[in-house]
């Protein structure tokens, strides 16, 4: 274990490799993972022999790529030489018929990594995988091999869509898959969790047999039974409204309950009788079909713009399964940050991994938006560059991750590609990399600071540009972010342009801004008005601070 890691934490990386640099075995309570698979692929693409020399399938971004490269066949031969003979076994058999393809990269790179997930969780533990039909067949073999047939617990069917129409050859997908594993028979299962409450206008024939009375109030009730099981009880045994029985309750337990109006009797001479409300009950036990949360539809408030965003009520029924408050949950591909959010809020220690720094940067807004909780303060953020030396290096690996990574110091959001796809899509945004809208007037109209990222060589011209999409945009500010230090001929051309004046707050702001990297770690800000808005914000929420704990692994 990490000795630094002593609360909440966020992780910038490949999971594979900070599972096993930083989180210890057994000490995890629960994960959850929904791993990228472009599910959409046809089973002739995905099972297309590919060439060593294609691109690698590293899981470096959420763009859902896989392929047979340098990664994948140094994962295999690391299965095959180094894991226990039920996976090599279990990994060569896969390899030997699905072929070297797309998708037998996918289940090498999430096989290495569930060998590492079952190392870290506790005897008590349990791991939910979210996927799809695509590949759910394949990875309940891996499960099944890395935890033991034994602890296989449920495949969770969740109607994630309703069926819009049939296809012309098959029906429409609208499920997906939760795989269910347990580590040991002592793994966490609070099935009180799991009821599903009733839904009154919507009943069943067989709790609507039963709750068929309603009382003057509307409340809806049925009628149950007070006689005592055991006939030998004389100390229950008594007489009660005209009728001698064994009951189940003391005389005064009884006469308490009749006053209270619980107690009925619906005609003279007949057994007297309990009502039970069903507004009072825990509801219909939950069967491995849900259907009962809605994906998040456009309107929905804690929608954050991520493509496959899961709602928050699925990730919470899980975690009070599974898990107990002051727990540690687990989401080692974590996109926008539902599962920390849900941990979060439920009162559980969290750790997120994610291999985007526009992952790291939804995850960052979301805490601060929904729980008034911030990094470095209230959790930490491991993996995102913390000096002029490292972001150069960020740069130097992948422009797109640093571009991401500088626009969310500023709190922007990118242009040009969708949430989590590595390649950014560069000549579409004409300029602009990322974007600050803001609200300055009463008119409520958004206006717009502009923002223009550069790792390399820049010079004045670079400014000139700026202005000239500023004014062509017709945006309120133009910031250029920039690695290297500005020259003086740049100083000036982003001075002349002038200032952009507030109506709203009264106020001159330097209409294009020049900030160095350095300068944004060192605290600086886009001077602007202060009512901007980026991402979507996640809608305020109660949750303990899980973060102030003597240990994260403890």
């Amino acid at each position: 274990m990490h000795p630094s890691i002593k609360r909440n934490t966020l992780f910038y990386g490949d999971n594979l490799d900070i599972l096993r640099e930083y989180v210890p075995t057994e000490s995890v309570d629960l994960v959850y993972l929904d791993p990228p698979f472009n599910s959409s692929r046809t089973y002739n693409v995905l099972f297309k022999n590919e060439s060593g020399s294609e691109s690698d399938a590293q899981i470096a971004a959420f763009d859902d790529t896989w392929h047979w490269g340098m990664s994948a066949e140094t994962a295999y031969n690391e299965l095959v030489t180094q894991g226990t003979p039920e996976v090599a076994t279990m990994i060569a058999a896969m390899r030997s018929f699905i072929g070297t393809n797309q998708m037998m990269a996918y289940l090498v790179m999430m096989a290495i990594r569930l060998v590492e997930l079952h190392r870290v969780l506790k005897s008590t533990g349990s791991l939910y995988l979210h996927c799809d039909p695509t590949a759910s067949h394949y990875l309940k073999v891996i499960l099944d091999t890395v935890f033991g047939v034994d602890n296989f617990r449920n495949e969770i069917i969740w109607q994630r869509t309703i069926s819009k129409s049939l296809m012309s050859r098959r029906l429409a997908n609208n499920h997906d898959a939760i795989l269910v594993y347990q580590k040991s028979d002592e793994s966490v299962w609070n099935d009180s969790a799991l009821f599903q409450e009733y839904d009154e206008s919507n009943l069943d024939e067989k709790t609507k047999s039963k709750y068929r009375y309603r009382d003057s109030d509307g409340r809806l009730y049925r009628l149950d039974n007070l006689i005592n099981p055991n006939s030998d009880r004389p100390n229950l045994t008594y007489e009660f409204l005209g009728v001698t029985k064994v009951w189940r309750w003391t005389r005064d337990r009884m006469l308490e309950a009749y006053n209270k109006g619980i107690v009925v009797q619906t005609k003279p001479g007949r057994v007297p009788q309990l009502k039970r409300y069903i507004d009072e009950q825990r509801g219909r036990p939950l069967g491995d079909i849900w259907t009962d949360i809605p994906p998040l539809n456009s309107q929905a408030a804690e929608r954050l713009g991520y493509p496959t965003q899961k709602p928050e009520a699925l990730l919470e029924r899980i975690i009070q399964a599974s898990s107990n408050p002051g727990d540690l949950i687990l989401d080692p591909f974590c996109g926008c940050g539902t599962t920390i959010a849900a941990a979060q809020k439920l009162d559980r220690r969290w750790v997120g991994i994610d291999i985007t720094h526009l992952s790291i940067a939804l995850q960052k807004y979301r805490l601060r938006d929904a729980f008034n909780i911030v990094a470095g303060q209230d959790y930490d953020v491991i993996g995102e560059p913390v000096s002029v030396d490292g972001a150069a290096q960020l740069a130097q690996e992948d422009r797109y991750q640093f571009q991401w990574w500088a626009l969310s110091l500023i709190q922007a959001r990118p242009v040009g590609g969708a949430a989590g796809n590595k390649k950014g899509k560069k000549g579409a945004d004409q300029g602009i990399d990322g974007v600050i809208n803001f609200i300055d007037d009463n008119t409520g109209k958004a206006k717009q600071a502009l923002i223009q990222v550069k790792s390399g060589k820049v010079g004045s011209r670079d400014i000139r540009d700026l202005v000239g999409t500023v004014k062509r945009e017709a945006a309120a500010i133009g910031v250029f972010l920039t690695l290297e230090d500005p020259s003086s001929p740049m100083v000036t051309e982003a001075a002349s342009a002038g200032f952009y004046e507030s109506s709203g707050w009264a106020q001159s702001y330097p209409k294009v801004q020049i900030l160095t990297i350095r300068n944004l770690l060192t605290g600086a800000k886009v001077e602007m008005p202060p009512t901007s808005i980026t991402f979507q914000q996640a809608p305020k929420q109660a949750g303990k601070d899980a973060g102030h704990q003597p240990g994260l692994f403890g």
